[in-house]
């Protein structure tokens, strides 16, 4: 064994980029390249990365219809005291994507479940949002039916601090509609494609937001001003959070 040696039997909750490759932590590489089996959400994108890297792993796909069938294998593999790497298709595994049931299965048997941490497009669009972020509320993809979404939408309409989500291209003037009418105008900050080719972190009102996306493209992370800030923005301008 080496210095670097893994202890047996380990599942690996690795964060992957969600977009730059070069997004990836020295430690990830190293534990992506010594594990026995990488199980990945799309082992297309995964092997994208492996191979930048030089990395040969074999992968098997967990995604939300097959990680029930999948667990019985997985804990098999670590039973016999491989190391098992989960990766989603892009960030950290189980913020909006599948692999807690293994996870919660993993653990229950007695394998360590170790996380190493990195990449989120929730803490990148944070860091560059500008609002105060020591609180705030994840909502993930909200529901496709519209009244469901309203329903969602109405419940953090009087929290004071920022709310976040994700929407796809296909969804997201929709959702921004749906923000406004149960929010009001608020200040939003839209990431698309964050950290790849054609970013755009976009700032406004939720109206100018729907008017700027009329012809969508990629993937969107959002974040909406809280209520207190919608209030304080009013009365004293955008610049000013009135917070202190």
């Amino acid at each position: 064994m080496n210095e670097h040696s893994l202890p047996p039997g380990t599942l690996y909750v690795i964060a992957t980029p969600i977009g730059n490759l070069e997004d990836i932590s020295a430690r990830a590489l190293r534990v992506l390249g010594e594990v026995d089996l990488i199980a990945a959400e799309d082992t297309r994108t995964t092997r994208k990365l492996l191979t930048r890297y030089g990395l040969r792993v074999p992968m098997v796909s967990l995604f939300d219809a097959n990680v029930k069938r999948r667990i019985p294998q997985m804990l098999k593999e670590l039973d016999e005291g491989k190391d098992i790497a989960l990766v989603s298709e892009a960030g950290t595994p189980l913020i909006s994507d599948p692999g807690a049931l293994l996870v919660k299965a993993a653990a229950e048997a007695g394998h360590t479940v170790t996380p190493i941490p990195g990449p989120t497009a929730i803490a990148a669009l944070l860091s560059v949002a500008g609002l105060p972020a020591d609180k705030f509320t994840f909502l993930g993809f909200l529901p496709r039916r519209a009244g469901q979404r309203r329903r969602m939408i109405e419940a953090i309409s009087g929290q004071e601090w920022p709310t976040v989500l994700y929407e796809s291209p296909h969804r997201i003037i929709a959702t921004l509609e749906a923000l406004r009418d149960v929010l009001g105008d608020r200040e939003a900050i839209i990431g698309r494609e964050m950290t790849k080719l054609h970013e755009e972190i976009f700032r406004g009102t939720l109206s100018e937001a729907i008017d700027h996306f009329q012809k969508p493209r990629g993937e969107f992370s959002v974040v909406v001003a809280g209520a207190t800030l919608r209030k304080a923005q009013g009365e004293r301008g955008v610049g000013d959070t009135g917070l202190g």
